[in-house]
C-alpha cells in the first residue's frame, strides 16, 4: 500500500512545536517555544464568556458569526484603521486566523495559482496554499547586519517573485516570527505592485495591538486603492490572551468575503458560541486596555532580550509580537539552530523554536542559525528562564 498522505501535503508532517513542547515536558524546561500566554485575559472578557455558558450561546451561532460580534469587529476597524465595513456583508467570523487564512486560499485559489509571501513565514501559510493546490513564491526578509533596526527585503526580490500566475500577495504585519512592523514606504510598494498586477492582498494582522517603542501598525487596506482588493484577517487570541478560544475574523469587500465564506462554511461551519459575545465585549474595551497590553509586552520583551544577551546570544529586538530572534553562532559555531534547540534543554533548561522551520527549502540556509523565543510569559517564568539562560553565558566565558 502506498503512503496515505496526499502528495500536496508532503513535507508538512508533525511540527517542530510538538517536538519542542514534548522536550520541555520531558526535561522540566521553561517553554519559550510556542507563542501563547500563561496568564489570563481581561476579566471584562472572561466574565462575559462565563455568563454565556449554559445559555442559548452554547448552540450553533449564525454561520457568519453572531451579529453582535460582527458589529463589534466593524466598529473596531473604524476606530483603529478608519475603514468602514458592513457587518452583514463584509465581516466574517472564523475559527481563529488560521481558519480564515485557509478559507481564503481554498475560496480564491485555482490549482497552480501563486501566492507571494515573506519568509520566515508562519508555518500554516505554506500548508494552506498547498491544500488549495497553490504555489508559494517566497521573498526573504533579512535581519539587520549589526543586530539593530528592522528586518528588510530587497525590492528586486519582491518584483521577481510576481509572475503572470500570481493571484495573492500575503502580508503579515506585525510579522511572526521576526517581530517586524512593515513601514508605510514598504506597504506603499506592495500596494503599487498589487494594483499594477491586479493582485488580491491578504493581510494577517493578529498582532495589530502588540506594537512597541512607538512603532505604528498600518493596515495595507488603508492605502489608496487597496480596500477593494484587500482581505484583513485578525483574531482575539493574542490581544485578549485567549489563544484557545479560536475566534478570528475577516474584513473585506463583499464579493471577496462571500467567496471566502463559501469555503469556510464547509470547514468548521461555526465555532465558539459562548466566546463570541465575550470577544465583542473585548473589542469595545477602552484605548487604555490596548495601550496597556502593548506596554506590558514591551516590558516582558525587554526582560527576555536582556537575558538572551547575557547568555551571549545576539538578539534582533522585535518591534512587535510575542517573539525575539537570536543568532546562535556565538555559542554554537556551526550555526545549527535546530541542533541548538534540541540541546538547549540539557544545557540551560529552556526551550526555543529553530527559525529554519519558518523557511521554504529554497531559502532554508538563511534561517539555519536563528532561533525564536517567546516572551508572552509571566514574570516568574521569564525570571526563571533568564536565570537558566545565564548558564550559557557563564559557560562561554569560562
Amino acid at each position: 500500500m502506498s503512503a496515505p498522505l496526499a502528495s500536496r501535503l508532503h513535507g508538512f508532517g508533525t511540527t517542530v512545536f510538538a517536538e519542542m513542547s514534548a522536550l520541555a515536558i520531558d526535561t522540566g524546561s521553561v517553554n519559550l517555544g510556542q507563542g501563547f500566554p500563561d496568564y489570563p485575559g481581561p476579566p471584562e472578557v472572561l466574565d462575559v464568556a462565563r455568563a454565556a455558558i449554559g445559555t442559548g450561546a452554547d448552540q450553533y451561532p449564525p454561520g457568519p458569526g453572531i451579529p453582535q460580534l460582527r458589529a463589534a469587529v466593524a466598529e473596531h476597524q473604524q476606530r483603529y484603521s478608519g475603514l468602514t465595513y458592513d457587518p452583514d456583508t463584509e465581516v466574517l467570523v472564523t475559527a481563529g486566523a488560521t481558519e480564515a487564512l485557509a478559507a481564503v486560499m481554498l475560496g480564491l485559489l485555482e490549482a497552480g495559482d501563486e501566492v507571494v509571501l515573506f519568509e520566515p513565514v508562519y508555518d500554516s501559510y505554506s500548508a494552506s496554499v498547498a491544500m488549495a493546490g497553490g504555489v508559494v513564491r517566497a521573498v526573504p526578509l533579512s535581519p539587520p547586519e549589526d543586530g539593530t533596526g528592522p528586518w528588510t527585503f530587497d525590492e528586486a526580490d519582491l518584483r521577481a517573485a510576481v509572475t503572470p500566475r500570481t493571484r495573492l500577495l500575503l502580508v503579515n504585519t506585525p510579522h511572526n516570527p521576526t517581530g517586524k512592523v512593515f513601514t508605510a514606504a514598504e506597504l506603499a510598494l506592495l500596494a503599487d505592485l498589487a494594483q499594477q498586477h491586479d493582485l488580491t492582498v491578504l493581510t494577517d494582522e493578529v498582532y495589530e495591538h502588540l506594537v512597541f517603542d512607538g512603532a505604528r501598525h498600518l493596515s495595507p487596506a488603508t492605502l489608496p486603492g487597496m480596500r477593494e482588493r484587500t482581505l484583513v484577517v485578525s483574531s482575539a487570541g493574542k490581544t485578549f490572551n485567549v489563544t484557545g478560544w479560536k475566534i478570528g475574523w475577516i474584513c473585506g469587500p463583499a464579493p471577496l468575503v462571500a467567496a471566502v465564506r463559501t469555503a469556510k462554511q464547509f470547514l468548521t461551519y461555526v465555532n465558539g458560541g459562548p466566546f463570541q459575545p465575550a470577544v465583542a465585549a473585548g473589542l469595545r474595551l477602552p484605548d487604555a486596555y490596548y495601550d496597556g497590553v502593548a506596554r506590558d509586552l514591551q516590558y516582558r520583551r525587554d526582560v527576555l532580550v536582556a537575558g538572551l544577551r547575557d547568555a551571549g546570544l545576539p538578539v534582533v529586538s522585535p518591534e512587535a509580537t510575542y517573539f525575539a530572534t537570536v543568532d546562535v553562532r556565538p555559542v554554537r559555531p556551526d550555526g545549527d539552530g535546530l541542533a541548538f534547540c534540541r540541546e538547549l534543554p540539557q544545557l540551560a533548561g529552556v526551550v526555543g523554536i529553530p527559525t529554519v522551520v519558518f523557511y521554504t527549502p529554497e531559502h532554508a540556509d538563511l534561517g539555519r542559525h536563528l532561533v525564536r523565543f517567546a516572551f508572552c510569559k509571566s514574570d516568574a517564568v521569564l525570571a526563571d528562564a533568564v536565570v537558566r539562560l545565564r548558564t550559557l553565558g557563564r559557560g562561554r566565558s569560562a
